[in-house]
Parts: C-alpha cells; structure tokens; sequence
C-alpha cells in the first residue's frame, strides 16, 4: 500500500515508525513531517492545512491511504474533501470532527446522549459569563475555549481570580481568537485522568491499552498546561471493571448518538476521562491519536497497524484485534526553554546520532519540533523530541527511558523527570 500521513509531530512520527514496519506497505510518505520522520518516509512540503493541496498530492500518487495526525484538518473537512474523490482516509468527515472543534457542541451532545460529563455552562459574553462565576462558583472551577486552541484551551482555576482572569483573555484578549468566541465554564472534577483510545468505523470499536498524559509543564503537576510533556501505558488505575463500564457508558452511546444524526464517523476516538474511585466522567474527547499518548501506546503493539487503520478507512474493522505486549511504556518530552510561553528555535541537538549507533530494541526517539540544516538535525518547536522505552515492569521502562533523555542535548532543554508518578504507587 502506498501510504501518506498528514502532519509533523511526535504523534506521527511515531505512526511512521510502525508503519513503516508493515509488510503491506509499499511506499511512506508524510507531509509535511520533521527530521525524524525524514529517515523513515519520504516527507513532502505541503503543510497539514493546505487541504487542496494535499488532496491533489494524494491523487496524482495514487495513494492508497492517507492516516490524518493532528485535529485541525479533519475539522477543516479533510476527510470528507479527499472522500469525494475516491481517495481512502483514516479520521472523521467534518461532522464528526465537531466533537473535538468545539467544546460547546461535545458537551451538549453528550448531555443528550446520557454520557457522564461535569455539569456545564456556556456563554459567549465576559460579564454574563463573570456574574455567573460570582453566583455560584467559589472554589475551583473549569474554564474551556470552546474552539481548538493546541491542547492550551483550558484553564482549572484554584478561585474566582483565576477563572475570572481566564475568561478575560479569552472573551476580552481573544488570545485564542475565534476559538474563543464562546467558554464553557464547568464544575471541577476531582480524581486522576486516564486516556482511552479506540479505533472505530462507525459501527465497531476496537479500544486500545489505557494511557496517562501529564498535561502541566512542571513537576508534580503544576504550572501551565502544555500539549503534553509525557505519557504512560498501561494506567493502573484504569481497571478491567471500568474498561468494561467505559464501553457501555461511553463509546456505545457515542456511536448510537452519531448515528442517529446520521454522522458516519470513523477514526479514533479519544476520551479523556476523570477517574475516582470507582466511577468516571468525560473530560473531553478528541477525533485523533493523542500526543503523546501515542509514543506511550504504539510502541506496546506487537501485531501490524496498516490492516486495521485501512480496514477503518475502508469502513468494516472486520474482525481484525490487535495484539499488545504485557509491557510498560512510558514517553518522556523534552522541550524548549520557556515552553509554553514564548522560547527560541534553532539550536542543534546532540546525541541522537549516538542514540542511533546503540540500536536499543526497547527505546525509540520520536521527534516532534525538529529540522535540519546544514547537515544538523535542530530545534523547530515547543516539544522538541519524545523519549519512549519499555520494559516488563513500569521501573524498568522508567529507568530506561530517563537514561536515554539524559543523553539528548541542546541549548535550553527541559523534561520533567516525574512521569508516570502517580502510577508508582501501585506497584510497590
């Protein structure tokens, strides 16, 4: 098979990476890709937005499956666009991608679809939205654009001060823009966060091994919320039991709701889920891959992804289940100076030649924010780069993972070094 990916971070790079160990696949393409993904595929200059030219790419090259990475241009209506002409898409029409691109219209379905969700709010106006807070928020309190926003969107606000001041800059500032013309404002929920991934074509599921993102930029937790600065596979506070109560409360009454709106979605879903005791609610969903929840869950699969990405596209899963390694996985980023705030690009990296000589079977880079020049691989973004190891045990992969990162260095990097915290708890 002939295949493109869409996009350029640690996500895709990752899906080129086990792809690309498919016996089906003929030719690997990504556009626009990074450094990373330039070893593994043949990466082409059309950037991820630029749906027409993307559609009219895939065409002439005949492609055969194109696997959409990042969320905004499926709600650009990628999938649909490249449908029209005969052209097969792992990720949702745009429709469907409105679970993710507007936080207003994934909380009111869920409502109506009876999926477990913090009580809500919405307003599109700051001193509507402020006289609300002052009535009945005095603690914590949630605050969302509604709109994509890079996984920056949300703010959980310790007080009336916080929130206030986060409804400011997004309805007054509009420092997300247009994805800021309405907020949802909900009540705080408290546990643990757990992502759950399933593969779907609108009428199966397939779910994937549980993950934990760590979404702050510091240690234990704290700081501003970034795209994710690492993630773990499995999460032990996910059980069998609430697996088993995710399907029937979640993911099935999900698919029911899009069809009953006559929404053929097909893809991944994505929920983030709040965890306490023995019960949960939906944080939120996405139409796509995490990152890094996939550097965390990827590397855990033994059997071949292309069948049952293509089998998705093509709309029959079949009876296609993948297998999974009783392995632990955990993805370590490491990112610029001053990200998620303002940082500086450029700088070369170095070890990852060293890393390559070595040829570790259970450590991979994955880069995100990377390009090269002058025969250097530097760095392009926020995240820059994603340590993922694995191992029979969570220490062992922990262990593993901090000694390859450690040796990855350029001006300004940073890695929090408590990933997978919380999941050490179980396993004393």
């Amino acid at each position: 098979m002939r295949v493109l990916i869409v996009g350029s971070g640690g996500r895709e790079h990752t899906l080129a990476w086990k792809l690309a160990q498919s016996p089906l696949l003929e030719k690997l393409y990504c556009a626009p890709g990074n450094a990373g993904i330039a070893k593994l595929a043949e990466c082409i200059d059309i950037q991820a937005d630029n749906i027409g030219g993307l559609k009219d790419w895939a065409q002439k090259q005949k492609i055969d499956l194109t696997v959409v990475g990042p969320e905004v241009p499926l709600v650009m209506g990628l999938a649909d666009q490249f449908r029209a002409v005969g052209l097969k898409v792992f990720g949702p029409g745009e429709k469907g991608a409105m679970l993710e691109g507007s936080k207003v219209w994934a909380k009111r379905k869920m409502k109506k679809w009876g999926i477990p969700t913090a009580d809500f709010t919405i307003f599109d106006d700051f001193d509507d939205a402020r006289r609300h807070l002052a009535r009945f928020y005095g603690g914590a309190v949630v605050i969302k654009a509604d709109g994509l926003a890079a996984g920056k969107g949300v703010t959980v606000a310790s007080g009336p001060e916080e929130a206030e001041q986060a409804l400011y800059d997004i309805l007054v500032e509009r420092v997300f823009g247009d994805a800021g013309n309405r907020v949802v404002i909900e009540n705080c929920l408290s546990g643990e966060e757990v992502s759950v991934l399933a593969i779907t074509d609108g009428k199966k599921l397939t779910i994937l091994p549980s993950a934990q993102d760590h979404k702050a930029i510091f240690e234990g937790d704290k700081g501003p919320n970034t795209g994710g600065m690492g993630a773990y596979s499995p999460a032990p506070i996910y059980t069998d039991k609430m697996a088993n109560k995710t399907i029937e409360k979640v993911f099935k009454p999900l698919l029911k709701g899009f069809q009953d709106d006559g929404i053929n979605f097909s893809g991944v879903i994505y929920a983030g889920l709040m965890v306490s005791a023995d019960d949960f609610n939906v944080l939120e969903f996405n139409v796509r891959f995490g990152d890094p929840e996939t550097q965390a869950i990827i590397p855990r699969m033994q059997s071949d992804l292309l069948p049952l990405l293509a089998a998705s596209a093509e709309g029959d899963l079949k009876d296609i289940e993948p297998r999974w390694k009783d392995e632990h996985a955990v993805c370590v980023v490491i990112s610029s100076g001053g990200y998620p705030g303002e940082y500086k690009t450029g700088y070369p990296i170095e070890g990852l030649a060293d890393l390559e000589k070595e040829k570790d079977d259970k450590a991979a880079v994955f880069h995100a924010g990377t390009a090269l020049k002058d025969g250097w691989i530097i760095t392009a973004g926020g995240r820059v780069v994603g340590v993922t190891a694995w191992d029979s045990n969570l220490n062992g992969a922990l262990k593993r993972v901090y000694g390859v990162a450690e040796k990855i260095r350029f001006e300004g990097a940073y890695y929090r070094r408590d990933i997978a915290h919380r999941a050490l708890k179980h396993y004393k």
